[in-house]
Formats: structure tokens, sequence, C-alpha cells
């Protein structure tokens, strides 16, 4: 069974990404006067801390410091765990909070407009089309995001793609939904584009068989490719393409 992360490796939705982070901030600070002037379109710091945020509260929290004039940048690159931590305590805001907030905004968007809010999201080239090959082959695919999954679900069934099985940020972390669905029988291949899931999935005794790949065409940090551990393979849009025997 072949496990996909959704964001950065069949979807690339930086549109919608910065789209909801900024709503989401307007609507948690809305006396921030300078909070007004966030671009309409992604700027160049939020595409760079892309690569670091693992959730989605995370990127309600990098919109909000990145309207802050004096924010250090590289600093948040260089340290973005302690980043975070201090930007919760600076805004006063609870991870719970703005997971909230960006769920809000997403389903009053659908509500609202659905084609709109699915246009804001497009598919990796040729993933669709691969996917769909893999059913044919009768290979089982699914979905595992941090992600809300009725949101992942939409984007999927819009494009009428459908996973032998989804699950969302709601069902823990992604250790753990990869060792409760655990078949000794059934081998599970697993396609992530952030390095640092796949470590704590190498990291994990119990995910041993777990063949791991880190997507090259998602949303990787400058160094995510280089020194790449035996266990975690570089997978690249054409061997993706190409039948499953010829995966490295």
């Amino acid at each position: 069974m072949i496990v996909f992360d959704f964001d950065g490796v069949l979807v690339d939705g930086m549109e919608e990404y910065w789209w909801a982070a900024r709503s989401a901030v307007l609507r948690l600070a809305p006396d921030a006067a300078w909070l007004q002037d966030l671009p309409e379109t992604a700027p160049e710091g939020f595409r760079l801390l892309r690569p670091l945020i693992h959730k989605g509260w995370e990127m309600v929290l990098a919109a909000a410091e990145l309207g802050r004039r004096d924010l250090d940048l590289q600093g948040s690159l260089r340290d973005y765990a302690g980043a975070l931590t201090q930007a919760l305590a600076r805004w006063s805001w609870t991870p719970e909070q703005l997971q909230q907030t960006l769920e809000q905004v997403r389903s009053e968007a659908i509500a609202a407009d659905l084609p709109r809010w699915l246009a804001r999201h497009r598919f990796y080239p040729g993933v669709p089309e691969r996917l769909r090959r893999l059913t044919q082959e009768g290979a089982d695919w699914s979905v595992l995001t941090t992600k809300g999954g009725a949101f992942a679900a939409a984007i999927l069934a819009a494009e009428g793609l459908e996973p032998l099985w989804l699950k969302g940020h709601e069902q823990g972390s992604k250790p753990e939904v990869l060792m409760r669905l655990g078949d000794p029988g059934r081998p599970i291949w697993f396609v992530e584009d952030r390095l640092p899931t796949l470590m704590a999935v190498r990291a994990t005794p119990a995910l041993a068989s777990v063949r791991c790949f880190l997507a090259s065409w998602g949303y990787l940090g400058p160094e995510d490719r280089l020194g790449l551990p035996e266990a975690i393979r570089l997978l690249e849009p054409e061997p993706f393409a190409a039948p499953l025997a010829r995966w490295p």
C-alpha cells in the first residue's frame, strides 16, 4: 500500500495556505492595524518558512509574524521551534485557537463558494493521472495529511480521485497513524515532502519496515536533498510516473 502526504506531494496549495492564514490572522487580530498591510499573495518569507511548517496553525502564526516590521526571518529559519514558542507567547494565542480559526475560515469559504476555494489549489503535473494508473494496476493508495480530512477529501473528490482511506490531522501524528495501520503482511510505502516527518518515521522502531520516499517536487528546504540516510530515498518525477518496480 502506498501512503501519500497531501500538501506538497499531491497538491500545491500555496495560494490557499497564504489566503487562509492571512484571513485567520485578520480575524484573530482585527485591531492590529499593521496586519492590514499583509500582501494578498504569499510573500517570499512565507515560502521560505513553508518547508518547516508542520501543522495548519503554524501557518497562521507565520502570517502574523510576517506582519511584524522587526521580524528576524533568518533567526526564525535557524531556530524554527524556538521562534514558534516565542511567537505564541507574543500573540497570546494557543495552537488550538489558531487551528480552530483556520478551519472556520476554510469551512466558510467552502460553504460560500466551493469552486473558488478549490481553484486556489492545483495538483502537481501528472499526479492525478498517476494515481488513476495505480488504481488500474490494482495498487492501493491512501492519504495521510496534517490538513483537516474533510478539506483534503473535497479537493480529491473534485478531481474524481478516491483513496482507499484518508486520515487528517484529527487522527494524530503520522507515525501514530502508520503504527495503527501497520500490517506485517502488507508493506507500506510512504511518500512525504517534509524531511523531519520521514526522520520521525525512521526513528520509530515499530515502523522499521515502512519504505520512505522524499518527494523532490514538494516544499523542500535548501538542504533537504543532501546527505539523505540510506533508508530515505529521493523520489523524482520521472520514477514516480514509472511502474512501481522502477521506484528507487
